[in-house]
């Protein structure tokens, strides 16, 4: 498995709010995240910047490889750094209201666990195309799925930020853990809004499986990203799975 991430400011923010890792547990399991902070002051970078640690270095002492431990693991020690993060803003004036977004895959032989919260996804990119593994926590989303607005209209809405969960927001988070079986040659790409909002999936595809190496492949996403406008921080990584048998593996 080949596994990196890239993380740039943009064109228009002076701050980078997001953060990114991974690492490997005692027992060899790949743990890969991503993080989309908010809140002033530089809040948002103290807040992503908090959850990744919190989740590296907990991960980096476990030992467990078994889906329904993990998927425990991933629930508890992301609701741990929420009420952390939750209580730092609530004792901290200049970090009122500061919060992250998550997304959080574990690899394992043959599959995959992905957890998150908020708008930052995951996709699966395969020869048959692009699919989005992750559904947005957000008011623009919740709209289309009741049918006041259509995809298109989200897309520009005035309140496509506003989201509806968050990493520290308040003082309990729920959290999405997913299951997904793995094939041999599968790419997931875990990757913040400033992203997702500036190149369009079809593009992502054609720059991912145009670039056999992985650097140069997240150069180009940010490359297009900001030639787009560069309107927020984007961050995205990157892990192909040549063999699912052989995950524990990789450069």
């Amino acid at each position: 498995m080949k596994i990196q991430f890239i993380t740039d400011v943009g064109r228009r923010r002076r701050t980078n709010q997001d953060s990114a890792g991974f690492c490997e547990n005692k027992a060899g399991v790949t743990l890969a995240l991503v993080a989309d902070g908010m809140g002033g002051h530089q809040a948002g970078d103290i807040a992503s910047s908090m959850l990744i640690e919190t989740l590296v270095a907990a991960w980096k002492s476990s030992e467990l490889k078994e889906t329904t431990k993990i998927t425990s693991w991933l629930k508890e020690t992301i609701q741990a750094a929420n009420e952390a993060i939750h209580k730092k803003g609530q004792e901290n004036e200049e970090m009122a209201g500061m919060g992250t977004t998550l997304v959080a895959v574990v690899v394992l032989p043959g599959e995959c666990l992905v957890a998150h919260v908020g708008d930052s996804r995951v996709y699966l990119l395969r020869e048959q195309g692009i699919n989005q593994l992750t559904e947005d926590h957000s008011l623009v989303h919740e709209l289309v799925k009741s049918g006041e607005i259509t995809e298109e209209m989200a897309a520009n809405h005035p309140r496509r930020n506003v989201l509806t969960r968050s990493v520290g927001g308040q003082s309990t988070v729920e959290v999405d853990v997913t299951t997904l079986v793995l094939e041999n040659g599968d790419t997931l790409l875990l990757c913040s809004d400033g992203l997702t909002n500036m190149v369009a999936n079809d593009d992502i595809l054609a720059i991912v499986e145009t670039k056999e190496d992985v650097d140069e492949a997240l150069h180009e996403l940010v490359n297009h990203a900001n030639e787009a406008g560069g309107a927020d921080n984007i961050t995205a990584l990157l892990m192909k799975i040549s063999d699912v048998k052989e995950v524990l593996t990789h450069g």
